[in-house]
């Protein structure tokens, strides 16, 4: 994930490159011979299954191609056409689907999302619960934690009901609007909050308003009845075919597409509208979808944005077990750039940086950070963390399990819970006011004890309080799960 994550700021560094120094729009004529080998040969050095590439410029696709197989096994060769797991970039096309209803006057971007819910309700432990609004769940400010959740079809666990997952999980750790929190659940509850108003199943209202009017028929929320030869299978880091699974959060990474239909899609939303689509949302939505408000993190409504001085482009990224995607919008240019890939690497936001360079030839030789970690501060406690903090973990088994943080004059901060042996906290980070920190121990719960796991801790110092999120993330194989809970400590000496 640190990769990706990391390739990922080179990638949006060259596109800021690019973007900054392009005076006009880009030549008529533009050669991707450059980038079409160097796919090649980054499919066949890192042995990594397929790419496929979509670039459209206003309302012409300029390029589109697919390189190695959809299914090794089968010997299925990939093309344009075929569809891909999304990952995360199903949220912008949640987000759609969401501001469709939206403008119907169905839904209310900033009423509670509590009054779109059924029997189970966000819990907002911190702040005031009406604040948790539709719109900072879908700019991932509303409080919620990490999470991840999948299920392996035809596994002996099955995803519960959405209302339960929202009783075991939807708890808002932080206040509503303090901070960002990247968050499927969130997307997950939109999804659900699209099928509750729209008394339609959110495959099919999906399919219905988004996919169907926009020409995309090689688009569906998992595998469509019908599609399944032309889906890429998902493959391991060894090269292993991954068992089909899928999410109880379904509106954060359940749509599969292919290269051809997300170029469309993208069309659309830089308002290069083709004449086979329909206007399913208005140009001002489209803006207020691509503009951030503050304090997010430069995330709009569904959209990671980004405004360098006198550019402006949008963006989503889509990485878990056997994904690696990339779409990129330059809404001012109209330009249109998709990548995917059925392996995890960097290679589609590699690719995605030499396409922008393609287009804007200037920078092509420009230079790009280095891909190395960051080194880890060195932890220095304050004397208002001094000392041995006690309280209880609560998750949705009840009960209450107790918790201890001890934080030493020499910067060891021991926790344990219940009655297990004490452990050192490690990785930690005291930044804003918020702790993090992670260590080995059993949270107790039969979700997370399916799996191998570490448990994360995202604290915030509230005055004598300490108190946020403690997550169970798995480990070992994928794909994997991140389950929060709430924890709360006061300091006793």
């Amino acid at each position: 994930m640190r990769r990706i994550a990391l390739s990922f700021v080179i990638f949006a560094a060259i596109i800021t490159a690019a973007s900054a120094r392009q005076k006009s729009s880009p030549p008529a004529a533009v050669s991707f011979d450059s980038v079409r080998e160097f796919i090649k040969q980054q499919l066949t050095e890192r042995s990594i299954p397929s790419i496929a590439v979509a670039v459209a410029r206003d309302r012409q696709i300029i390029w589109e191609e697919a390189f190695g197989w959809a299914d090794r096994e089968n010997r299925v060769p990939t093309t344009p056409h075929t569809m891909y797991s999304l990952a995360s970039i199903s949220k912008p096309i949640t987000a759609t689907g969401l501001m469709i209803l939206k403008e119907r006057g169905r839904i209310d971007l900033d009423r509670p999302i509590n009054e779109y819910l059924g029997e189970a309700k966000i819990t907002v432990r911190v702040g005031n619960p009406a604040e948790a609004t539709v719109r900072r769940m879908a700019n991932h400010t509303a409080g919620l934690p990490l999470y991840t959740h999948f299920y392996f079809a035809g596994g002996p666990d099955q995803a519960p009901s959405r209302d339960e997952t929202i009783r075991r999980y939807g708890i808002s750790v932080t206040a509503p609007g303090e901070r960002y929190q990247y968050s499927n659940l969130g997307y997950g509850i939109l999804d659900y909050v699209i099928e509750r108003v729209s008394g339609r199943s959110y495959a099919d209202f999906m399919r219905e308003e988004v996919f169907l009017p926009l020409g995309l028929t090689r688009t569906s929320v998992d595998i469509g009845l019908g599609l399944e030869k032309h889906q890429a299978v998902r493959y391991d880091t060894e090269g292993l075919p991954i068992p089909f699974y899928y999410s109880d959060h379904p509106g954060a990474s359940a749509v599969y597409a292919s290269a051809h239909d997300l170029v469309r899609f993208g069309m659309f939303h830089v308002k290069a509208h083709l004449p086979d689509q329909k206007a399913i949302l208005k140009d001002e939505t489209i803006d207020e979808m691509q503009k951030a408000a503050a304090d997010t993190n430069g995330y709009g409504i569904g959209w990671s944005t980004s405004v360098p001085s006198g550019w402006r482009g949008v963006w989503h990224t889509g990485a878990m077990s056997g994904v690696s995607t990339m779409l990129y919008l330059d809404p001012v240019e109209k330009i249109t750039i998709v990548v995917l890939s059925n392996a995890s690497s960097d290679l589609p936001f590699q690719v995605g940086g030499r396409i922008v360079a393609a287009l804007s030839p200037q920078v092509a030789g420009a230079a790009t950070p280095q891909n190395q970690p960051p080194s880890e501060p060195v932890f220095k406690p304050s004397s208002e963390l001094l000392g041995t903090w006690q309280g209880r973990v609560h998750t949705h088994e009840g009960g209450g399990l107790p918790f201890m943080l001890v934080f030493q004059p020499d910067g060891d901060i021991h926790a344990r819970m219940g009655r297990q042996l004490r452990t050192l906290l490690n990785r930690v980070e005291f930044k804003d006011g918020y702790l993090r920190g992670s260590f080995n121990s059993d949270i107790g719960t039969e979700d997370a004890n399916r799996r191998r796991y570490e448990l994360l801790l995202s604290l915030k110092l509230r005055g004598d309080s300490l108190n946020g999120g403690i997550t169970a993330r798995s480990q070992g194989k994928c794909p994997c799960n991140a389950l929060t809970h709430w924890v709360e400590l006061k300091k006793v000496e």
